[in-house]
């Protein structure tokens, strides 16, 4: 298990995997399969520019439906009733903590 990833790299069936640690980095090397918790730092966002956004919107979009993936979209739930909750009563405010053990024990609470 690597843990807080900056960094990770594929060497044959291992792993390399640099961490920050409260020293500086340490690098683990992990057998595969291995499970790796990440950093924030590990990805650097890309930023497209204007002449690839132009071309992204030219290309044109290939739409299908379920059905020609052999999906099938039917409602498998059937839904029976839907009701509001019931209203809450009114609270009552009481004057001391006296007159609240009072009240709890007039309703069975305590």
């Amino acid at each position: 298990q690597g843990t807080f990833a900056n960094e990770v790299s594929v060497e044959g069936d291992h792993l390399l995997v640099k961490r920050e640690i409260d020293g500086g980095l340490e690098t683990v090397k992990l057998a595969l399969p291995a499970v790796v918790t990440t950093d924030l730092r590990l990805n650097e966002p890309r930023y497209a520019s204007l002449p690839n956004i132009m071309k992204a919107k030219a290309k044109p979009l290939a739409t299908k439906t379920p059905a020609d993936l052999g999906v099938d979209v039917a409602p498998r739930l059937k839904t029976l009733k839907v009701a509001e909750p019931p209203v809450r009563a009114a609270g009552v405010k009481v004057a001391d903590v006296d007159a609240l053990v009072a009240k709890l024990k007039e309703l069975g609470v305590a």
